[in-house]
């Protein structure tokens, strides 16, 4: 009976070994490497179908064009393991353009860059599998404001500072920001904490909001609109910032268990500060991040890219790990509102999208922030934006080379 069940618990132990041994070789063949960007074979191009009106597409075409003339046409970016330079991109968005001005339906439209374009895949989230991208929104807000400093109206927007230095970059630098000191040594710009709270910039406020929150949020969004008391609307945009590293409030709170990872949301913060305003300035400066505004045109806030955004179409991505200048396709899901303004369901989001902004908190092969413009859509649906999606690059077939 002992030797019985003795040769069962090592019949038992060689199967969980066998098990598990298994199970590592499985997940060690179908766990492909990381990179950057994936060129795809042609059986693994996606079905191409686009969720928004044909003509925001063209205008976005079109400031992308304008985009890539200005820059340097022998400039070359890598895509996996091929390399193109800004002529080609710039080609490559011509001849998308000169197919869409030919209204063709959407079979054709796919059926054209099925044959005609090479399709690139973004690696995704390091931390994920399946080349997984984290899709955010942002837009642009609204807020009541004053050119001058009465109550309720006394939280500042600041203009760049004089005081803020710019050394740009060298050959595998970055630019410095900073300020130079007494002894005229630069240094790092002031934090949020010391800006907020020891009147360093007084006498370069742009314009004052009612709410901190308000202004925190026009940091992070970059631009916005001021509704003045005569109800006039004045636009601000990024001027620059203090050169400190983005740190999520968000991440803060998940972090010190005041909310669960999945309940952070704009609304969401914004509703916790409110209940505990003793808590409002620690959590606000914990992000050291500060930016500067000038005012903007009518036109619509201008992303890095220099061009003016377009709703739905315009994302930011991280330059340095993913290609500026390219046509995109973003595969994702974005909220529907009922009558309240509420979110009441989620459809799926597929479009062409173009990289002519950047972000702080932007950055990695997994991460894409969608601009959804202005309004109460946009508000909701930007608030609300973390969804999974997959985001491909487009570039034509043939490149000659430089």
């Amino acid at each position: 009976m002992e030797m019985a069940t003795s040769l069962h618990r090592g019949l038992s132990a060689f199967l969980i070994l066998l098990f598990t041994i298994t199970l590592i070789v499985y997940f060690a063949f179908i766990r492909e490497s990381y990179k950057p960007l994936h060129r795809l074979a042609p059986g693994d191009i996606p079905k191409i179908a686009d969720d928004l009106d044909t003509e925001s597409l063209i205008q976005c075409v079109r400031r992308q064009i304008a985009s890539l003339k200005k820059q340097d046409p022998a400039k070359t970016i890598l895509l996996d393991s091929d390399i193109y330079d800004n002529r080609w991109l710039l080609h490559s968005q011509e001849e998308f353009l000169a197919k869409l001005m030919e209204r063709p339906d959407s079979g054709e439209l796919e059926r054209f860059l099925h044959d005609k374009f090479i399709f690139y895949q973004a690696g995704g989230r390091k931390d994920k599998r399946g080349r997984k991208m984290l899709v955010t929104g942002y837009y642009e807000p609204v807020f009541d404001g004053s050119l001058t400093a009465e109550p309720p109206f006394v939280t500042p927007l600041y203009a760049l500072p004089k005081s803020l230095v710019t050394v740009p970059s060298q050959e595998g630098k970055a630019a410095q920001i900073g300020r130079y000191d007494e002894s005229n040594t630069l240094t790092p710009f002031w934090n949020r904490e010391e800006i907020e709270t020891a009147g360093l910039l007084a006498g370069e406020e742009l314009v004052f909001l009612k709410d901190p929150f308000d202004a925190f949020l026009l940091h992070v969004q970059g631009s916005g609109k001021i509704r003045l008391p005569d109800q006039s609307i004045l636009s601000v945009r990024f001027a620059g910032s203090n050169g400190l590293e983005y740190k999520s409030i968000g991440k803060l709170l998940v972090d010190e268990q005041k909310m669960a990872l999945e309940e952070v949301t704009v609304p969401a913060i914004r509703a916790y500060l409110e209940r505990h305003p003793e808590e409002r300035q620690r959590i606000l400066h914990h992000n050291p991040r500060f930016i500067f505004f000038t005012w903007g045109d009518s036109l619509g806030p201008r992303g890095s890219s220099g061009e003016v955004l377009t709703p739905g179409r315009s994302i930011a991505i991280d330059g340095s790990a993913l290609p500026e200048g390219t046509l995109g396709y973003l595969v994702s899901r974005k909220p529907t509102l009922g009558g309240d303004g509420r979110i009441c369901d989620w459809m799926t989001m597929h479009r062409f999208v173009f990289p002519q902004d950047s972000g702080a908190a932007i950055k990695g092969t997994g991460r894409v922030d969608v601009f959804f413009g202005q309004g109460e859509y946009a508000e909701v649906a930007a608030n609300h934006m973390k969804e999974p999606g997959k985001l491909y690059f487009l570039i034509k077939k043939g490149y000659p080379g430089p």
